[in-house]
C-alpha cells in the first residue's frame, strides 16, 4: 500500500514538473522571438532609411541630366537654325540677282523685238517693191518675147525635159556599169569563198580533230593484235583514225562534226582508262554518244533560253545543239544563229516589227545546216522542211527560205534576217580577213579622213564599211560639207583596197554655252 501511493506521488511529481519545464520552455522561446523580431524591425526601417536616401540621390542626378540635355539640344537647335536662316538669305540674294539679270535681259529683248519689227516691216516694204518690179519686168518680158507666162513656162518645160532625158540615159548607163561592176566582184567573191571552202587548212578544221596521247606507246594499243582495236573503232564510229609519225598524236577525220566528237570523246577515255579491247571500245562509245547527246540536247536548250524564244519543238531543239559542233565559213553556226537572232530581235524593236518572230526566225535561219552532211538538199530545203514538219509559223518558214535571196522576202520579219545574217557574216573574222590586216584598213581609213583641214576626229565604224567625222563648223560650213564628203570618198577610192562600198558620213555641230550664275 505504501509502495503504490510512493509511485503515485512520484509520477505525480514528474507531471507537475513536466508541466513547469514546459510552461518555462515556452517563455523563454517567446521572450527569444520578442527579441528577434525587434532586431528584424530596427533592420528593416534602417534598408527603407538607405533606400529612401539613394532614391532622393539618383533622382537628383537624373534631374541634373534632363537638364544638361536639353541644353545641350537647346544649343544645337539654336545652331541648326542659325545656319538655315544664313542659307536661306544667301538664297534670296541670288534669286535678288537672278531677278536682276533677268530684268536686264527682258530689257534688251524688248529693244531687239522692237528693231525686229522694224525690219520686218523695211522687209515688208522692199517685198512689195521687189513684187512690183517683178511684175513690170514679167510685162516687159511677154512683150518683147511674145510668150505669155504660160506658154513660156510651157516652152521652157519642153525644154528641160529633153535635158532630163539626157541626163537619165546617162545615169542609167552610169548604174549598169556599176552594177556590172558589183556583179563581177560578186562573182569573184564567191569563187573564192568556193576555193577558200575547199583549202586544206579550212578543210582541216572543219573536218579532222587531234587526240593527244600520253605516249607514243599508246598507238600501239589502240592500233591492237592486228589491228582489231583500230578496226572496231572505225567501223564502231564511222570515222578515220589517221596514225602517222606525228609525236603523242592521233587524229580523227570526219565529214561529221558529231561523229567526229563522238570518236574523240571514245578516244579520250579509253587512254584515260587504259583498257583498250572490243567489247571496252563499244562501252566507252555508247557512254561518250550519250554524252554528245545530252551535250547536244543542252546547247540547244541554252541557246533557246539565251535568245529569249519560247514553245520551239524538242525535235528543233536538238537540231539546234547539232549546230554547235557545225562551222561554216570559220563560223561557229550555233553562235552565228545566236547573233542573227540578237541582230533581227534588235532591228525589228527598233521599226516596230514583231521581235518575238524575228528572234525565233533568226534563230532557226540555219537549221538544215545540222543535217546537210546527212541529207540531199540544200541547207535552206532542209530547214524549211524541218520548220514545217514541227509546226513552225509560215511567217518563221518563209524567212527561213528567203534568208539568202533564193526566193523574194514578202515580209518583214524575212527582210530582217536577210540583213542579220548579213552583218553576221560581215564581221571581222567571220569570212577569214586577216585580222592585222584588217586593222591596218581601218586605221589607213580614219588617218585619210582626218588628213582634210577643218576635220576634228574620225572614226571608222560597222567592220570599216562607214566613216564618221566630226568637223569644225567654224571652218567647214554647211556649203562645204558634201565638197569635203566627196573629196574625202575620192581620195579613198584612190588610196585604199576594200571590199564593198564605204559610206562617207559628215556631221557639222553647233555647240552654245552659258553658265548660270
Amino acid at each position: 500500500m505504501e509502495t503504490t501511493l510512493a509511485v503515485i506521488l512520484i509520477v505525480a511529481a514528474a507531471v507537475v514538473f513536466g508541466v513547469i519545464g514546459f510552461i518555462a520552455g515556452q517563455i523563454h522561446r517567446k521572450r527569444y522571438a520578442e527579441k528577434v523580431i525587434g532586431n528584424a524591425t530596427d533592420e528593416a526601417k534602417r534598408i527603407v532609411s538607405n533606400a529612401l536616401t539613394t532614391a532622393e540621390t539618383k533622382k537628383r542626378e537624373a534631374i541634373l541630366e534632363a537638364k544638361d540635355e536639353i541644353h545641350r539640344e537647346r544649343t544645337e537647335y539654336e545652331k541648326e537654325i542659325k545656319e538655315r536662316r544664313g542659307e536661306v538669305q544667301r538664297q534670296e540674294r541670288r534669286i535678288t540677282q537672278k531677278e536682276e539679270a533677268l530684268d536686264k535681259r527682258t530689257d534688251a529683248l524688248e529693244k531687239k523685238e522692237e528693231a525686229l519689227q522694224k525690219k520686218i516691216k523695211d522687209a515688208e516694204t522692199r517685198l512689195e517693191e521687189v513684187e512690183a518690179l517683178k511684175k513690170s519686168q514679167f510685162d516687159m518680158l511677154e512683150k518683147i518675147s511674145g510668150y505669155t507666162k504660160d506658154e513660156a513656162k510651157a516652152y521652157l518645160l519642153k525644154s528641160l525635159e529633153g535635158e532630163l532625158d539626157h541626163e537619165k540615159a546617162l545615169k542609167i548607163l552610169e548604174f549598169e556599169k556599176k552594177t556590172k561592176e558589183e556583179s563581177d566582184n560578186l562573182a569573184k567573191e564567191i569563187i573564192v569563198t568556193a576555193i577558200q571552202r575547199c583549202a586544206a587548212e579550212h578543210t582541216a578544221e572543219a573536218t579532222v580533230s587531234v587526240v593527244d596521247l600520253p605516249n607514243d606507246e599508246m598507238k600501239g594499243r589502240i592500233i591492237g593484235r592486228e589491228g582489231r582495236n583500230i578496226r572496231t573503232l572505225e567501223s564502231i564510229t564511222g570515222v578515220d583514225l589517221i596514225i602517222d609519225d606525228t609525236p603523242e598524236a592521233i587524229t580523227v577525220s570526219s565529214f561529221d562534226p558529231v561523229r567526229r566528237e563522238v570518236a574523240r570523246l571514245t578516244l579520250e577515255k579509253l587512254i584515260a582508262d587504259g583498257r583498250i579491247h572490243p567489247s571496252r571500245i563499244e562501252e566507252m562509245f555508247e557512254k561518250s554518244k550519250r554524252e554528245v547527246d545530252q551535250s547536244i540536247k543542252q546547247a540547244g536548250e541554252r541557246a533557246v533560253i539565251e535568245a529569249g524564244v519560247n514553245g520551239i519543238n524538242g525535235e528543233l531543239v536538238k537540231l539546234l545543239g547539232r549546230l554547235k559542233y557545225r562551222t561554216s565559213y570559220g563560223q561557229n553556226v550555233l553562235n552565228h544563229s545566236l547573233e542573227v537572232s540578237y541582230l533581227a530581235g534588235l532591228m525589228a524593236s527598233e521599226i516596230g516589227a514583231d521581235v518575238k518572230t524575228a528572234k525565233r526566225a533568226g534563230l532557226l535561219h540555219d537549221i538544215g545546216k545540222a543535217v546537210d552532211h546527212e541529207m540531199e538538199g540544200t541547207h535552206i530545203s532542209l530547214g524549211v522542211e524541218f520548220a514545217r514538219k514541227y509546226k513552225e509559223k509560215e511567217e518563221v518558214v518563209h524567212a527561213i527560205e528567203a534568208h539568202h535571196g533564193d526566193v523574194e522576202a514578202k515580209s518583214i520579219v524575212a527582210v530582217l534576217v536577210q540583213a542579220a545574217d548579213a552583218i553576221s557574216a560581215a564581221r571581222p573574222g567571220a569570212r577569214r580577213e586577216n585580222l592585222q590586216n584588217y586593222i591596218k584598213r581601218l586605221e589607213q581609213l580614219e588617218e585619210i579622213s582626218t588628213s582634210f583641214q577643218g576635220v576634228e576626229r574620225s572614226f571608222a565604224i560597222q567592220a570599216g564599211r562607214e566613216v564618221r567625222i566630226m568637223v569644225k563648223p567654224e571652218i567647214i560650213t554647211d556649203d562645204k560639207m558634201a565638197i569635203l564628203a566627196r573629196d574625202i570618198a575620192k581620195k579613198i577610192e584612190e588610196e585604199l583596197d576594200y571590199p564593198g562600198q564605204i559610206k562617207v558620213h559628215i556631221i557639222r555641230e553647233n555647240r552654245a554655252f552659258d553658265f548660270a550664275k
